[in-house]
């Protein structure tokens, strides 16, 4: 990573270490419908987290669709699974946060699954192949079938809060964040209104 992006790796350019907070996504570039895009996830001591595939769909008011189909290979240091529902992850023009819409296929009966993160960035790995890469900062707000909208997490938000040197700031930022996100799931304000509805069509259907 550069430090012009907004994170700052100790030791050099390349090298895992604890990244500075930034709310800045970055613009896709050269994106086209139907690429693949490849969400990697870590944490803020750089430790690598989920990855998960997925092929773009396009772009709204609200950000960067991407379809993540079932039977997708999804993977994480000591965990892995094959995707058993489809799914539509949300990347946002802005904010502390990606956004993960669920069908009614799924097994937990989650339907809408916001992850706290920074650090937003895509990569151009090759031609048609894009990188997507997020630092998940633990919380979670999360709407079930059976058990509505609540955030998950905060004990290893806490945790990690001392463990990984989260500044005082970002501690503030991301809780206010989680806050925000929770009352607009509730209320079922955009995007958490339907608009995925047309997403998961387009993604069915390329």
């Amino acid at each position: 990573m550069r430090e012009e992006d907004g994170l700052k790796y100790p030791g050099g350019v390349g090298e895992s270490g604890p990244a500075t907070h930034t709310t800045t996504t970055r613009v896709p570039d050269g994106l086209q419908p139907g690429q693949l895009v490849v969400a990697r996830n870590r944490k803020w001591n750089g430790k690598a987290h989920w990855v998960v595939p997925g092929r773009y769909l396009g772009e709204d008011r609200h950000g960067w669709w991407i379809f993540q189909g079932t039977n997708e290979f999804c993977s994480r240091p000591g965990a892995a699974f094959y995707t058993r529902s489809d799914a539509v992850l949300l990347v946002p023009r802005s904010g502390d946060w990606v956004a993960t819409f669920y069908d009614a296929a799924h097994p937990g009966g989650v339907r809408v699954y916001v992850d706290l993160a920074v650090g937003h960035e895509w990569t151009a790995i090759r031609p048609a192949v894009t990188e997507f890469h997020v630092i998940d900062m633990d919380l979670d707000v999360i709407r079930t079938a059976d058990r509505g909208v609540f955030i998950d997490d905060q004990d290893e938000f806490a945790d990690h809060s001392i463990t990984m040197n989260y500044s005082e700031r970002l501690v503030e930022d991301i809780q206010a964040a989680a806050d925000q996100l929770y009352q607009a799931v509730k209320a079922q304000h955009a995007p958490f209104d339907g608009t995925d509805a047309e997403w998961f069509t387009k993604g069915r259907s390329s």
